[in-house]
């Protein structure tokens, strides 16, 4: 069976790229700094930037190369808010922090896109809205409820009745739906490359082929790294490998589960097919627990991606299963040739929520996004740079490190679950 880990090379991503890959090198020498950050994804690039800017000297570490993990392989759809919708977030943590928390939350997408307009990232952003789709009739009260409590807090939403969403979609498969257009897509390769640039204008040092393999608290205060064999010390670390997590941290891997997302992407299409199919460069979603997420590709093509097989292995069957998904969709498709193939993982937490976590003074690590993480994981880098340079604490909560207890059986329980929300989309039921 293909590695997931290495099926990047199979990704539309990294055969239609503008922005070149960055080619750092290693880390070849010892040195100190103010801030070390492990993983040199969207969170760990993001941090490092806002931090450069403000005078704070701070180096990233990338185990392989930028855009190897989670940042370089999703769908590059830029979706704002969290699975919480705002009455949740109130209902959790109170009127004021969560009013708040959904203005932090509800402007992720328009804090993306303005980083992208900034730094002039070359990553072809488009910005046609976001649209969830309801698989079944039981599932279409949840999608209005999230589109009126949006709505409520001034948000230009647009709802659709099951005729409506023909249009705007190219497929009868569903019974309505909202759009949120805030959202959008980019390239997300080009995106972190892009990002990547800026920070090292900006002062940072970023090094690629740098794993960090130790970490340890310092008996005088701060943190000492091995990377590539060599100390690097720092007053405060930021752990920022989310689904890629390595041991550095205790029990912080045993947080989250790391679940497999397939995807695969077409050529481009006919001029028919183009303007019918997800048209105005709209992104799409089901409700199923087990949903389907799609949206044109930059070069014109058709993208899907949906949830993959559990471990470090792609099953076959179930990428077939996925273009089966696809063609059920949009049988039109079947006469353009799929050309990309490839999958990845994304972080998974139990609550639904991202973890945020200072284990220890110093310490911070940020993960479990939930699919929402294009978004959110660049608005947060600001959030934490702005908490260790000073200027705001950070808005969203922190909390402790409490490992999954049946996390050595998350494989069999997740193939488990796998069958249970089949058999609960099956019924109609609706997810966030």
């Amino acid at each position: 069976m293909t590695s997931s880990l290495e099926s990047y090379r199979g990704s539309i991503w990294w055969h239609d790229s503008l922005e070149p890959p960055c080619a750092l090198p290693p880390v070849d020498a010892g040195f100190d700094t103010d801030v070390a950050i492990v993983g040199a994804g969207f969170t760990g690039i993001s941090t490092a930037l806002h931090l450069a800017e403000a005078g704070v000297k701070v180096a990233a570490f990338e185990a392989k190369h930028i855009g190897y993990g989670a940042s370089g392989r999703n769908g590059g759809q830029i979706i704002p808010g969290l699975k919480y919708d705002p009455e949740d977030l109130v209902a959790k943590y109170g009127p004021e922090k969560g009013r708040a928390l959904t203005e932090l939350v509800g402007g992720a997408a328009d804090y993306a896109f303005d980083l992208i307009a900034k730094h002039k990232i070359n990553c072809r952003p488009v910005r046609g809205g976001w649209i969830q789709a309801a698989h079944s009739p039981l599932a279409l009260e949840a999608v209005m409820k999230r589109a009126r409590q949006w709505r409520a807090v001034g948000v230009d939403v647009e709802t659709f009745s099951r005729e409506e969403l023909v249009g705007a979609t190219g497929t009868s498969a569903h019974f309505g739906g909202w759009k949120d257009k805030r959202a959008g897509g980019v390239q997300p390769l080009d995106f972190l490359r892009g990002l990547t640039r800026a920070a090292i204008t900006a002062g940072a040092q970023v090094f690629e082929n740098s794993p960090v393999t130790a970490l340890r608290q310092l008996p005088e205060g701060g943190w000492l790294m091995q990377v590539n064999g060599l100390e690097i010390r720092a007053r405060i670390v930021l752990v920022a490998n989310n689904a890629y997590s390595n041991r550095l941290v205790p029990g912080l891997a045993r947080t989250i589960l790391p679940v497999q997302s397939m995807q695969l992407a077409t050529g481009p299409l006919p001029q028919d097919l183009a303007a019918k199919i997800l048209p105005g460069d709209v992104m799409l979603s089901q409700t199923r627990k087990l949903a389907f997420y799609m949206r044109k590709t930059p070069s014109g093509g058709f993208m899907i991606g949906g949830r993959g097989a559990v471990g470090p292995a792609e099953d076959p069957a179930l990428m077939k299963a996925l273009e089966r998904g696809m063609l059920g969709l949009f049988p039109e498709l079947k006469e353009v040739p799929v050309r990309w193939r490839w999958s990845g993982h994304v972080g998974l937490s139990l609550d639904g929520l991202p973890h945020f976590h200072e284990s220890r003074p110093g310490l911070y690590s940020l993960q479990a996004y939930n699919g929402r993480g294009l978004a959110l994981s660049v608005r947060f880098g600001r959030m934490l740079a702005d908490e260790i340079t000073g200027r705001a604490p950070a808005l969203y909560p922190k909390t402790t490190i409490k490992p999954i207890v049946w996390h050595q059986f998350a494989r069999p329980v997740m193939g488990l679950g796998v069958r249970w929300y089949w058999m609960k989309d099956r019924l109609g039921l609706a997810s966030k």
